[in-house]
């Protein structure tokens, strides 16, 4: 039980900027697991800042805004960074120079017109759904981080010496995959006890969230051939987006 909770807190410290006790002998080893759990961890976080703001009767927009302000403070930018170095890569024309261009610090055009458009997109889909909007944004942040545990799991890391190749050395396939995808258990259960929804829109939401998560991976994949550290983030950010924009059509 302990091994569990220090692996979960180790998850906690490197995923978001939630503090955790000093002292603590962290193990990163394994951290990919939780990446499911540490979604409903950040959603629940996100519910909690939506219903202070929603008690001042703050309006749907700057509400949106604020929410998805919390959403990029709450994981300290890191999977946002991934967006706009990707984006940068990706937009080079020579396919050699990808990874290079991807692993400059300096952000050029085409990562600050993603990053506008990942943020300006969330903020418009939370701003829209008038119900269920505490599901959508568990929905969101919990299958997106499942498509990184995929995009870890499924496709080789690009780089020898990059700062996400632990993440994927740490993992025994597919059993740990297995593992990682619990978190689906309680999302399930939150939507059958508490949202009351019958079994086919549970089935039809989370079919929904679980191709979005995989063909973002299996996206980036068929560009670069493989994943790295950015495009594990920008997984993560580009599924969130998908997921939120799709969720309008059923809760706006």
């Amino acid at each position: 039980m302990i091994i569990i909770l220090n692996s979960f807190l180790s998850a906690i410290a490197f995923y978001t900027i939630i503090p955790i006790p000093k002292g603590l002998n962290l193990n990163f080893q394994k951290i990919p697991l939780w990446l499911g759990w540490i979604g409903l961890l950040i959603g629940g976080l996100l519910i909690v800042t939506d219903f202070l703001l929603s008690s001042l009767s703050m309006p749907p927009l700057t509400k949106a805004g604020l929410v998805v302000g919390a959403w990029v403070y709450i994981t300290g930018g890191l999977h946002l960074d991934g967006v706009m170095d990707t984006a940068d890569g990706l937009a080079t024309q020579n396919p050699e120079k990808r990874l290079e261009v991807m692993a400059d610090s300096v952000t050029g055009a085409y990562g600050v017109m993603a990053g506008i458009f990942v943020l300006g997109l969330k903020i418009f889909a939370l701003s829209e759904m008038t119900s269920m909007i505490y599901l959508a944004i568990l929905l969101a942040t919990s299958w997106s981080r499942w498509a990184q545990l995929s995009a870890i799991a499924l496709y080789p890391y690009l780089k020898e010496k990059g700062k996400g190749q632990f993440l994927k050395q740490s993992l025994n396939l597919p059993q740990d995959w297995l593992l990682g995808s619990l978190f689906i258990i309680p999302l399930i259960l939150l939507q059958i006890f508490i949202y009351h929804q019958p079994w086919q829109t549970i089935l039809l939401l989370n079919f929904l969230c679980l191709t979005t998560a995989l063909a973002v991976g299996g996206w980036f994949n068929w560009q670069l051939k493989g994943h790295t550290g950015d495009t594990y983030g920008a997984t993560v950010e580009w599924t969130e987006v998908f997921i939120l924009s799709s969720l309008t059509i059923f809760f706006a």
